[in-house]
């Protein structure tokens, strides 16, 4: 396992009880071959919990205000397995993990799960080491950047129901599809479908109509967001 002050640098965070951050890279696996240590997986259970605060708090400073099935897709997204383990190799977790020889031989540093479940851990660790002023930082540094503008409406695809809300949400009628032309053969149609709403009207193209209303209905949101070229 490499260096704790090396990891601790990644993470911008220098831990007072080091065995916090011990137990948190410690997988069950290494616990099969140490059975006097204890595993990750308690923490585990705590950071998910932090994670989730954190997460619906970084929601709630977005601005226009989004809708609360917005938000609820959304945090899913930002809290499942493949975005933490994607946080977990930016921060090269894997390679401070501590884990079983069974688990070594099998590629356990690059899973998906034990990467998510570690990210997890350390949010944890840092919250008991440090109190939530310091865990809200570390997991704000891991979303932050994927909250940025523009990149919100790819965390969360449908289109469609992300203006339906946010139009309910100020209280707005919702918004009004309309085919306005359609070209191409049959086997490689190309429909075009204007969405007008009383913020204005947008555009989108498809190879069929859900297609081509889903693409008007991320255009309308980037003009209602102020994100249009």
């Amino acid at each position: 396992m490499k260096a704790h002050s090396t990891f601790e640098h990644r993470i911008g965070y220098v831990f007072r009880n080091r065995d916090l951050l011990d137990e948190a890279l410690r997988h069950s696996s290494f616990i099969n071959e140490h059975p006097m240590l204890t595993s990750n997986e308690r923490l585990e259970f705590l950071g998910d919990s932090v994670l989730s605060l954190v997460v619906s708090h970084l929601l709630m400073k977005i601005e226009p205000p989004l809708p609360e099935g917005t938000m609820t897709r959304l945090r899913a997204q930002l809290v499942n397995e493949t975005t933490l383990a994607d946080i977990a190799r930016k921060i090269d977790l894997g390679g401070f993990l501590q884990l079983g020889k069974g688990e070594t031989q099998c590629n356990g540093r690059s899973k998906n799960s034990i990467l998510a479940d570690a990210c997890e851990a350390l949010i944890a660790a840092v919250y008991l080491d440090g109190g939530f002023d310091a865990a809200f930082r570390l997991v704000q540094g891991f979303i932050e950047p994927m909250l940025q503008p523009g990149r919100v409406e790819s965390l969360n695809p449908d289109f469609k129901s992300n203006l339906q809300e946010l139009l309910q949400a100020a209280q707005k009628p919702g918004p009004v599809y309309r085919v306005i032309d359609e070209t191409g053969p049959d086997h490689e149609k190309c429909f075009v479908v204007r969405v007008r709403t009383v913020d204005g009207e947008t555009a989108g193209q498809g190879r069929n109509k859900k297609a081509a209303e889903q693409d008007a209905a991320r255009n309308a949101l980037r003009f209602i967001y102020g994100l249009q070229e």
